[in-house]
């Protein structure tokens, strides 16, 4: 079945602005749906003046401004076989990509091919909008007040004052931990922002954040693996079972990305091909999606952490094959179901890590530590995915990266032993940033009402740890 072709009539001959549009409109009939034969013309020409094919689907299409008297299209439906349509055309891309889009629906009547590609540019615009309503939505006074106000009065959550007299106290760059004397323990995710090996700012929110994107990704998944998760009394608290980690870093792994010594990319780029077991091919490209999830550990160690295979975990001893294959399976798993639902916001799951222990009492291996938080994945927004790398941009993201930028545009963040206090302003943002990134990625909408201070944090750990 042969595609339709369009023929676009301008109602005027002198209207700039009317033909620029037409002519978006004409890129947007075939870029986004493949409609190769897109003719611009004008209408004031007899519709006899028109060479047309009977045996070649075609359709006409008036344009004119908003502003314009409603074209009358009588004397043509009298005269023509072929259907003629009006339709009102701005300067507004949006406006331009909507009448587009309804041309291309008519064409699809008589095409599979562009009904198909409708189908992809629908999801894709309905991705590009939950975004755009989520950066919105946190932009409101609402939200940049409860970040201003946490900031300006210093109501950040350190971990600094909470006290949990009895328990065995342990603290990390975000998390801190607090060891019962039973089987629980209590994790507090601060709003410690750390970088370049030290702490560069506390963040508001930020540590709920983390703390409630794990608790809802636990939830979601806890019918592929069990987890370690009690209660969250507290945005920043997780209860938890005490559990021994195993000493392995699931890694999961959708495109050939990434920067860090471990990561794919990296190692491709000089030149490795059998990475944690994974035999790849030549000619791959950055950003380009693999063939399929991969699977590719790291080892947790104490010089530095290095990518594994599943074979050398097994023979080195770090884990048994049947603890591996469990952890294994749930990683995938989780993934996918991860990637399923991040789809589904708008967004694209491009890479995480999970980490799996043993139940101190019973055995069993659970999912613990954090999940598909914005600190742990990479995450993508969707919409303009295969736009952008098709032209060799990157992928497009809700940045967190602007802070280190900042550090290292105004300081030597390794070496200077006192660095600079991060600007108020690019705080906030960030903060704006984990927030927006936790209501895309859960669709629930962020509780500032729910915190509490540091002293209450303690009172809360104390009754949760001696139940």
């Amino acid at each position: 079945m042969c595609t339709p072709r369009v023929i676009l009539l301008l109602t005027t001959d002198n209207d700039d602005s009317l033909l620029s549009s037409s002519q978006m409109v004409s890129k947007h009939l075939i870029e986004q749906f493949g409609i190769m034969d897109v003719t611009i013309r004008s209408a004031m020409v007899p519709s006899n003046r028109f060479r047309v094919d009977d045996s070649h689907p075609t359709l006409w299409a008036v344009l004119q401004t908003p502003d314009s008297p409603h074209f009358s299209t009588s004397t043509w439906d009298q005269e023509s076989t072929i259907p003629c349509m009006v339709l009102k055309v701005s300067s507004s891309n949006s406006d331009q990509r909507a009448v587009a889009l309804h041309i291309a629906k008519i064409c699809g009547l008589a095409s599979p091919s562009i009904r198909d590609k409708i189908k992809t540019f629908l999801k894709y615009d309905l991705q590009r909008r939950l975004v755009v309503d989520a950066e919105i939505r946190t932009k409101s006074h609402k939200y940049e007040y409860a970040i201003a106000r946490c900031f300006d009065e210093n109501l950040q959550i350190t971990g600094k004052e909470i006290e949990c007299p009895g328990a065995e106290y342990f603290t990390g760059k975000v998390r801190d931990r607090f060891l019962g004397t039973n089987s629980k323990m209590a994790l507090v995710t601060t709003d410690r922002q750390s970088g370049f090996d030290r702490q560069l700012a506390i963040v508001p929110f930020k540590g709920a954040v983390l703390n409630l994107t794990s608790a809802f990704w636990f939830h979601q998944t806890q019918h592929i693996i069990g987890n370690h998760l009690i209660d969250v009394p507290h945005p920043n608290v997780s209860i938890v079972r005490k559990c021994k980690p195993f000493p392995i870093e699931f890694v999961v792994r959708s495109y050939m990305t990434g920067s860090t010594d471990t990561s794919i990319w990296k190692n491709y780029q000089n030149g490795v091909r059998d990475y944690c077991g994974h035999l790849l091919p030549e000619g791959m490209t950055k950003n380009k999606k693999l063939a399929k999830n991969l699977l590719t550990p790291t080892t947790k160690e104490e010089d530095h952490d290095r990518p594994i295979s599943a074979k050398s975990i097994v023979e080195e001893g770090w884990m048994t094959h049947e603890d591996f294959d469990v952890c294994a399976k749930a990683s995938l798993g989780i993934f996918a179901l991860g990637q399923e639902i991040a789809t589904e916001h708008g967004m694209i799951l491009v890479d995480t890590k999970y980490e799996f222990g043993k139940d101190l009492e019973t055995g069993e291996i659970l999912l613990i530590d954090e999940v598909h938080t914005p600190d742990s994945s990479r995450w993508w927004l969707a919409h303009n995915y295969e736009e952008r790398v098709s032209v060799g941009l990157e992928p497009d993201n809700i940045s967190k990266e602007f802070l280190r930028l900042w550090y290292r545009e105004n300081c030597d963040p390794y070496k200077d032993k006192i660095i600079p206090d991060a600007p108020r302003d690019l705080v906030r943002e960030l903060a704006r940033r984990y927030i927006t990134l936790y209501e895309i990625i859960t669709w629930k909408d962020f509780e500032f009402n729910s915190q509490k201070s540091e002293k209450d944090i303690g009172e809360i750990l104390v009754k949760c740890l001696s139940d």
